[in-house]
């Protein structure tokens, strides 16, 4: 139960202009007070040292420490601090993970912003909020026959792009000449990465590789 007249919120992204834009958004609600930025996992636990908050919006891809390994250390350090991720990743996967790693909410970067304020509100209570979008997305998942919804299904369960990420990852290519083959920025190809290793559940590149291999996602024959 928060004590203070505001509920006292941190937001940690890697993106200026994101923090900046939230910032904007949330101070424009009386109830919510940001008293803080980070542009990663680090920076946010060295900025909780000296700064009381009482709600974390936490950027799931980010440089030096990433949203998962983030939440490791605070559920360590600060096991009442109520985190909501705020991510492009769609994966109920990611979701289920980051939820088991002590999030309390989960919201996708396309929530409108009442929808983000009543998260923040209920999460500073300690009542658990998953976005609108996200919700749909676990039920549809739940409604797909199981041979579409599970690994058994080989790559058809990933996206066409996701299938042309994952053939330049097989060749060595990292995430920003990916994202100059494909015409795109290296944040977008960071989200196709991690959504394709949540769909396959694969560790690290090498197993990613190997899967790509026995499902026929890449040709082994190509010069």
């Amino acid at each position: 139960m928060i004590e203070n007249s505001t509920i006292r919120t941190i937001i940690t992204d890697d993106h200026r202009i994101v923090r900046e834009g939230l910032r904007s958004l949330l101070e424009r609600d009386g109830e919510i007070e940001v008293v803080g930025e980070a542009g990663n996992g680090q920076d946010l636990l060295q900025l909780l040292t000296y700064t009381a908050a009482d709600v974390v919006l936490l950027d799931v891809s980010m440089p030096v420490m990433d949203g998962f390994e983030t939440l490791q250390h605070l559920k360590k350090q600060y096991p009442d601090l109520n985190v909501i991720v705020l991510t492009m990743l769609d994966s109920p996967a990611t979701l289920h993970r980051l939820m088991e790693s002590g999030a309390i909410g989960y919201l996708l970067k396309d929530t409108g912003a009442d929808e983000l304020c009543t998260a923040i509100k209920l999460a500073s209570k300690g009542t658990p909020f998953i976005s609108s979008g996200m919700s749909m997305k676990i039920v549809q998942k739940a409604m797909q026959p199981a041979e579409e919804s599970g690994a058994k299904a080989g790559g058809k369960f990933l996206s066409k792009r996701e299938r042309e990420v994952l053939a330049l990852i097989s060749e060595g290519y990292t995430n920003a000449e990916i994202a100059e083959k494909l015409f795109t920025s290296k944040r977008t190809i960071e989200t196709h990465r991690q959504n394709i290793l949540e769909k396959t559940q694969a560790k690290n590149t090498p197993n990613l590789i190997r899967y790509a291999i026995l499902h026929n996602l890449i040709d082994l024959n190509s010069n």
